[in-house]
């Protein structure tokens, strides 16, 4: 199997972060099949983001922009995985572009890539406050209770999937999904692919402004309410006619 690695991270008003965010990515690249990229969803920004990106564009080659997706982070993740799996990536790795997570701990999911499908960051310690912990915690007993799962953490943005693996779940989402990378470790874990939870480091957001807020994350979770069970519905339909 090829190792041909795209690092995908969604963009919104990340003027503060992001050109020190994507160096520090790019520079994961050294090494890696020389087909490999670095793609960044940016939609919607008002900030100088995009300018930012173009520039970068120009002195790295490796440098991938994509400026037609959805404004919301869920639909640009989804974006992203079709983008990458489209392109002919073997590998895709996902992180968010507010420097909440460390480059230098990358490798070894990487070296982790020949035993398992698909390597899910966990975050023992988060940076981002203890709402969201909780919520994160919330989140892991839902998944528990609707489809039978145990997960530690089900959100972290640092993963590192097969492809092939990925491209069995991701077309079950619509494109505007809002918590794919939670239904995407779900589908992992239920279908008993091979998986791994490592953990990792979450700073604080490094600057910018979080565009997703305690309200939204509450307006999010009631519509998952509903979309497990629509979701789980589909699993066990595919479960019965399966035998």
């Amino acid at each position: 199997m090829s190792d041909i690695l795209y690092i995908v991270l969604p963009a919104y008003n990340e003027e503060d972060n992001i050109e020190y965010v994507v160096k520090s990515w790019y520079a994961i690249l050294k090494g890696k099949d020389e087909l490999s990229r670095i793609v960044i969803a940016d939609s919607g920004s008002t900030d100088k983001t995009h300018e930012i990106l173009t520039y970068l564009q120009k002195e790295f080659s490796k440098i991938m922009v994509l400026s037609n997706t959805g404004k919301y982070h869920g639909e640009k993740v989804i974006a992203l995985y079709d983008y990458a799996i489209k392109s002919g990536a073997n590998w895709i790795f996902q992180t968010d572009s507010d420097g909440q997570t460390n480059p230098d701990e990358f490798e070894a999911f990487w070296n982790l890539r020949s035993k398992y499908d698909g390597i899910f960051g966990m975050r023992i310690s988060r940076g981002d406050g203890k709402s969201r912990a909780f919520v994160e915690k919330v989140v892991c007993l839902l998944l528990k209770l609707y489809f039978g799962v145990k997960i530690p953490d089900a959100n972290a943005p640092f993963r590192l999937m097969n492809t092939e693996i990925l491209k069995k779940y991701l077309y079950r989402l619509s494109p505007d999904y809002n918590i794919p990378n939670i239904m995407i470790t779900t589908y992992f874990s239920y279908y008993n692919e091979k998986i791994t939870f490592n953990k990792i480091s979450f700073k604080p957001r490094q600057g910018g402004v979080n565009s997703i807020n305690i309200s939204k994350i509450i307006k999010i979770g009631w519509k998952s309410l509903w979309d497990f069970r629509k979701l789980k519905k589909g699993m066990k339909y595919e479960h019965d006619k399966n035998g």
